[in-house]
């Protein structure tokens, strides 16, 4: 499931894993290991993340209910670690695995990882063909314990968190080890129309895990999507990246252990898009048009500092696409405020006090300033999302020219809220027009209102979204009222600041720019 086509005569692969890995997992890396090339010329095995064991790192792990699944791959998507998957399994090939564990209890047990889903098994078989089994599998060295997988059940309540032993940790890792010997998912029981069975494929796992991002990070799942997508239709041998630095290139490239198993760069936090500029004009000199290439970055290197080269990579025209991971704030350097940061937010450099509360810039909308450079596709979109998300990247990668996907990343410790919210505070964020989603694609029509999609948003007519349930309205007031980050702008009886009400109204007219562009109204 690990590439391992990295050119040797640049890096001995076996010798990396099992001589500086094994060296830095078992604490003699320090004073044990001599002068190493490999850091002295940045490089790193791809998928050497892989090797890597958090199982120390929480008190608690998911547990797969099976009778409750209905294999919707949720929680297989938003895991920011590759720590949970799914796999399909026919009769004869699950029974073939199991026929090679010879303690009756433990096959039972693994069986018992198995469902027989509507989705794979019932639909089937009322087709007149043979169902197979799903199963869900946790990889207790990649878990970190931030409950996003349970969070994103739901009421299906097909998994839950319960607290480590010894005991279950060794099931846990026998559970891993019977999925990785199991035969990849049949092709012919992959749904077409669920976008996320894709993860169900080895050619899809770019992001294989071990990167030294926080519990439940936002930008981690949103990197592991991009590239499941990207590797689902293309192969991990079509695809590069160039990573501005920041959180993403912190957690990735804690030497020894590399997530990716394809081929990137860090490039200064500053100038990606020029990095990646020149990357691609030599791919194409080699004849690689066919190759897709991505830029990472945060707040600082795509809206910042960075914007001046991101515009010029947008009016190069070049085949380039590029994800934004929009924490509205500096995540890497402390938390400091960005002009991606919203009005009234507090961060360091803009502390709420008695005088100013908070930042009190309006947002700098990326969006929309990189649909004004000529033929650029641009897309704004969530991960808990998954068809929006995926949309948009597909047709990044299919444009012929520049691209821009801003994504919402929920940063937990900046935001304030808690390790298993990253999905639902970005659904809230769209809900309540703090972060709206759209599609903008050049190749639509002339007019931007024919360019520019705001499906996906609820209540797209409306200025605010009304909960038909309950009848209570969604907006930002309800979207900061959730967040720690905007707690201040709250007296003792729960009354929003005069400050946090202009941020609503700056809000607002920010959807309604995008109705008008969309003309909606």
């Amino acid at each position: 499931m690990v590439s391992t086509t990295m050119n040797n005569d640049l890096l001995d692969i076996e010798d990396f894993n099992e001589r500086i890995v094994g060296a830095y997992n078992n604490g003699t890396a320090e004073k044990g290991l001599p002068a190493d090339v490999g850091v002295a010329r940045s490089l790193c095995a791809p998928g050497s993340g892989i090797l890597r064991d958090f199982s120390y790192i929480a008190p608690e792990i998911p547990e797969f209910i099976t009778e409750n699944c209905v294999g919707c791959m949720d929680c297989v998507t938003e895991c920011p670690d590759t720590a949970i998957l799914g796999k399909i399994s026919t009769k004869e090939e699950l029974e073939a695995e199991l026929a090679k564990e010879t303690d009756p209890e433990k096959q039972e047990r693994l069986r018992e990882q198995f469902a027989e889903t509507s989705k794979y098994f019932k639909n089937f078989e009322k087709k007149g063909q043979d169902g197979a089994y799903f199963g869900i599998f946790i990889d207790p060295t990649k878990c970190k314990g931030c409950a996003e997988c349970v969070e994103v059940c739901g009421d299906k309540d097909a998994l839950k968190m319960i607290g480590k032993t010894e005991e279950n940790l060794q099931e846990y890792r026998e559970w891993w080890d019977f999925y990785l010997n199991l035969p990849e998912s049949p092709p012919d029981y992959l749904i077409e129309k669920s976008v996320q069975d894709m993860m169900l494929t080895y050619r899809s796992n770019l992001y294989v895990g071990g990167a030294g991002s926080c519990m439940g990070c936002g930008e981690a799942t949103a990197i592991r999507m991009m590239l499941a997508a990207t590797g689902f239709k293309y192969g991990e041998d079509k695809v590069g990246m160039v990573a501005s630095t920041g959180c993403n290139t912190v957690y990735t490239s804690t030497y020894p252990y590399n997530p990716y198993t394809i081929p990137w760069t860090n490039s200064l936090f500053e100038n990606g898009p020029t990095d990646a500029m020149g990357v691609r004009a030599r791919w194409d000199q080699m004849g690689w048009q066919d190759k897709k290439l991505w830029v990472l970055g945060g707040d600082g290197a795509m809206l910042d500092i960075g914007f001046q080269a991101l515009s010029r990579m947008l009016m190069s025209g070049m085949n380039i696409n590029v994800l934004v991971l929009d924490t509205q704030v500096y995540s890497n350097t402390g938390g400091q405020a960005s002009t991606s940061t919203y009005m009234g937010q507090a961060t360091k450099m803009s502390y709420h006090g008695s005088a100013i509360e908070g930042k009190s810039e309006r947002r700098k909308e990326l969006g929309q300033i990189c649909m004004m450079h000529p033929d650029v596709f641009v897309a704004q979109t969530i991960c808990s999302l998954p068809n929006h998300f995926y949309k948009a990247v597909m047709a990044a990668n299919e444009y012929d020219g520049p691209s821009v996907i801003t994504v919402f990343t929920t940063c937990q410790p900046e935001h304030g809220v808690a390790d298993h919210m990253a999905g639902a505070q970005a659904k809230l964020a769209m809900e309540s027009r703090a972060f709206p989603i759209f599609i903008y694609d050049p190749r639509e029509g002339e007019r931007i209102k024919d360019r520019l999609s705001l499906r996906g948003n609820p209540a797209v007519n409306d200025d605010w979204y009304t909960i038909r349930k309950t009848g209570e309205t969604v907006d930002f007031i309800n979207f900061a009222r959730s967040e720690g980050r905007f707690a201040k702008h709250f007296d003792a009886e729960g009354n929003p600041s005069d400050t946090l009400l202009t941020a609503q109204q700056d809000r607002l007219e920010n959807w309604r720019m995008l109705q008008e562009m969309a003309g909606i109204i």
